[in-house]
């Protein structure tokens, strides 16, 4: 009785009812009956034969004109609008943005199939942003939770280092505890700085700067690294570029990328920093010759927590490259990244020129 019922109500709410049909018959009825009485009328009159051949062509491509467009109307106003509008919102929500509502295109009491699909996306749109906001709410509370403690950690593990008297495996110990706790601050500021991007309670404050000069200030801070892995490091840099965006957040990008080529890169291997200017952006690369990555790992690289490569997994938290590319989409920027396995890797960051985006009172930039 349900199922029967269910098919009743389908056939009562459908985009495109059996009335639809009686619609189209009542039409084709008067245009033929139209049709015949021009013939009629054309023949009564004596027009000539020629006429009375073309004009009932005219007629009926008229006809089919109009028919073609209101159907079109119909199928654009109930059907393609409505998935259009589902279609944009879909989007959105795979982008992250759990604020979108779709409005149902008729009331209840006429709500057909399409309606309560609108409806279930909602309803599912709503229950996923609950989700997200508890998730980024309990990191957040876990990681402020997690700061003390591990400063106490911390602080102890290096008294006891400097108090002296411990034998080699109990300094190798206690080193060990002080690597740890430290990888696991990290972790909880990369977690934080990234929900609070997210939540958008950090909001970029850009202003224009030299990106080359901080992009070497962010080099000569690995320089320690490429020495101890003797890594040749080469910088192809301009004299000075100018961008405009925030210098703070625009660090973390540099560092970060940075930070991979030289964790990937093996002893004796190759990292380029490149930076070019384009008519509309400021160009930014980071080429190193490490493991490479297979196009399974690209998909996911940008996924929070994911590391495609387990054997530097105690090197990293999986986070540097999530919070990298939403620090560019706040600051209209973009990176993409070419990898061949093996053969290593190149990260691209694509920065506006300031030339577009500065204030009047950049203007001696222009």
């Amino acid at each position: 009785m349900k199922r029967k019922d269910f098919w009743v109500q389908q056939r009562q709410h459908s985009l495109f009812p059996p009335s639809l049909f009686f619609v189209y018959l009542g039409v084709l009825l008067l245009m033929s009956g139209l049709h015949t009485g021009l013939l009629v009328g054309m023949d009564e009159l004596g027009w000539p034969s020629w006429i009375q051949v073309y004009i009932p062509i005219f007629y009926w491509g008229a006809v089919a004109v109009g028919l073609t467009l209101f159907t079109r109307r119909q199928i654009r106003k109930t059907y393609e609008e409505p998935m259009l509008k589902l279609a944009q919102a879909t989007r959105q929500v795979a982008e992250g943005d759990f604020s979108i509502y779709v409005s149902p295109t008729h009331t209840a009491d006429r709500a057909d199939y399409l309606d309560q699909m609108i409806l279930d996306f909602d309803k599912m749109v709503e229950e996923l942003g609950s989700i997200e906001t508890l998730k980024t709410d309990f990191f957040s509370d876990v990681s402020h939770e997690f700061k003390s403690p591990l400063a106490v950690i911390s602080s102890n593990a290096e008294m006891l280092q400097k108090g002296g008297g411990l034998s080699d495996e109990q300094t190798e110990q206690v080193e060990n505890i002080r690597y740890a706790t430290k990888r696991l601050a990290n972790l909880i500021q990369n977690m934080l700085k990234l929900n609070k991007l997210e939540k958008q309670t950090i909001r970029p404050m850009p202003e224009v700067f030299d990106v080359c000069a901080q992009l070497c200030d962010c080099a000569v801070q690995f320089e320690d690294v490429w020495e101890r892995k003797d890594i040749e490091f080469e910088a192809d840099l301009e004299d000075s570029a100018a961008v405009y965006a925030d210098a703070g957040l625009a660090e973390i990008v540099w560092t970060n990328l940075l930070s991979n080529a030289f964790k990937f890169t093996p002893e004796g291997g190759a990292v380029t920093l490149r930076q070019w200017t384009e008519p509309d952006r400021i160009l930014v690369s980071v080429e190193d010759s490490g493991c490479g990555m297979t196009p399974e790992t690209i998909r996911h690289i940008y996924d929070k927590f994911y590391q495609g490569d387990s054997s530097h997994a105690t090197q990293g938290n999986g986070l540097g490259l999530a919070l990298v590319r939403r620090i560019l989409e706040l600051s209209d920027g973009s990176i993409t990244v070419e990898s061949r396995l093996g053969k290593g890797s190149v990260f691209t960051v694509a920065l506006p020129c300031a030339l577009q985006n500065a204030p009047e009172e950049h203007a001696w930039i222009r």
